[in-house]
């Protein structure tokens, strides 16, 4: 089974390095490439590649506003291509993901595919997903200023984009979230909502 590779990367000669690692492996399948986090979502969307080697840091729409823009169906396999702070690395340690340190060394980034493409082969998505939420909580959580809320929507994680949101009103243990005529349920005290988005605008009005 060919492993289909899509590379998100801003900087062309890291998309060249990459393509030609994979070139490298008779495995891997390079089906294509971009460079900004907006054209990436389309082309997952069209592609639905099993395996994506994904830039961290890109203007605009970062490595995670990529995965958190997708369908959770739709996310395949990840291997982060960072040359990102200290906080990043921790979390993808934590979470078990998958991740290359800029300049790549050849074998770690074969060693990385390996283990990718036998995640795909085990079909172990879910399992994959789950630890991919977990992981876009934990930066969110470290970022100087939050910008997108995990919520549960149609059975599924969507993260909801800060500055979509207009208020917040408390109700029991939870919040709603009231974006335009939308309202979302979260579960999370007013107090400790208040601290996640601490520098984002809010100014607390009210108890509730």
């Amino acid at each position: 089974m060919k492993i289909r590779c899509f590379v998100v990367d801003d900087e062309p000669l890291g998309r060249d390095r990459i393509t030609s690692l994979l070139r490298g492996i008779p495995d891997a399948v390079v089906v294509g490439e971009c460079g900004d986090g907006s054209t990436a979502v389309r082309s997952i969307e069209a592609l639905s590649p099993d395996l994506l080697f994904l830039d961290v840091q890109m203007p605009e729409l970062d490595g995670f506003g990529v995965l958190a823009a997708l369908p959770q169906p739709l996310v395949p396999a990840v291997i982060f291509v960072t040359a990102y702070d200290q906080y990043a690395l921790k979390a993808f340690e934590v979470h078990a993901q998958d991740y290359l340190r800029k300049p790549f060394d050849p074998d770690r980034f074969t060693d990385a595919f390996h283990r990718a493409a036998h995640r795909v082969r085990r079909d172990r998505s879910g399992d994959h997903n789950l630890r991919l939420v977990a992981l876009l909580e934990d930066v969110e959580r470290t970022r100087r200023r939050r910008t997108r809320i995990p919520i549960k929507a149609g059975g599924r994680i969507v993260f909801l984009a800060v500055d979509d949101i207009d208020w917040i009103e408390a109700s029991d243990n939870y919040v709603k979230l009231h974006v335009g005529p939308r309202t979302w349920m979260v579960r999370e005290s007013m107090r400790d909502i208040e601290k996640q988005l601490e520098g984002s605008g809010f100014a607390r009005a009210h108890r509730s």
